[in-house]
């Protein structure tokens, strides 16, 4: 007859194996959007809240900035990146002359009259300028893919049609979507991890942040991005090994207690 000592030494065994495997069958809780930021050419900061795995049919963002030039007006947007020197174009959504898509956002303190009341002002003053918006990101429109290959599509800040070849508030912060699996994927398939531009004819350096993020659904609320089954199933999963393993050791030492000695 085996020891009482070696059966409960082959039950914690099975109860660890049975353990581990319960857990890797749980659903992992998905990992959260990483944000990004970028240094514009005359010192510019601009950052996003979500730059990464966004949900190609759309998510709302927030773009934050500050450092900018509050003479200048500035359009926030998500465009086609056509490289350093160059004016990101065409922009997804177009731009948002009615302020009520989302698609756009125009900055000014001194807009053209017809510019009042939609264009919204700078904080602060002088080259110290500052604004915080909501942007809706989607991966395409009727005129533009950013998941085609070649296609680099990034959230923007740009100066406004009142200095049409100006590039001196030109800052990019590159964008990619996610897959069924989660992971991020950049235009044309590839996998990628978002990174702030540096266009080298603009001088703008960037690092990458990772911060919580959330996303709009289609119905314009916000999104969660964890996983609320992770839990219950991880507490039902333990109870069905708990009450398995004291199954076993019951008929264990039943069968022990009866049998006849060796």
């Amino acid at each position: 007859m085996a020891s009482a000592s070696g059966l409960r030494g082959h039950g914690v065994g099975c109860f660890l194996a049975v353990a581990s495997t319960s857990a890797l069958l749980l659903p992992a809780a998905p990992a959260a959007a990483a944000g990004g930021s970028a240094t514009g050419p005359e010192g510019q900061k601009l950052t996003v809240s979500s730059a990464s795995g966004l949900a190609a049919a759309g998510e709302t963002v927030t773009v934050t900035g500050s450092g900018y030039n509050t003479e200048k007006g500035i359009y926030v947007a998500f465009c086609v990146d056509n490289g350093a020197g160059k004016t990101p174009t065409p922009c997804v959504g177009g731009v948002d002359m009615s302020g009520e898509s989302g698609a756009s956002v125009w900055v000014s303190s001194n807009p053209p009259s017809y510019g009042k009341g939609l264009a919204k002002p700078y904080g602060g003053s002088g080259h110290k300028g500052t604004f915080s918006v909501s942007l809706k990101v989607r991966a395409k429109d009727a005129n533009t893919d950013c998941t085609a290959a070649g296609v680099t599509c990034a959230v923007i800040t740009r100066n406004d049609h009142t200095r049409g070849g100006d590039q001196s508030q030109t800052v990019r912060i590159p964008v990619t979507f996610g897959t069924a699996g989660g992971a991020g994927t950049s235009p044309g398939g590839a996998s990628a991890t978002p990174s702030a531009s540096t266009p080298a004819a603009t001088g703008a350096t960037g690092t990458t942040g990772a911060t919580e993020a959330s996303g709009s659904g289609s119905d314009g609320s916000m999104a969660s991005t964890g996983s609320d089954l992770a839990l219950p199933l991880g507490l039902t999963a333990a109870a069905l090994v708990a009450a398995g393993t004291g199954t076993w050791f019951w008929a264990r030492r039943r069968r022990a207690g009866t049998s006849p000695a060796n």
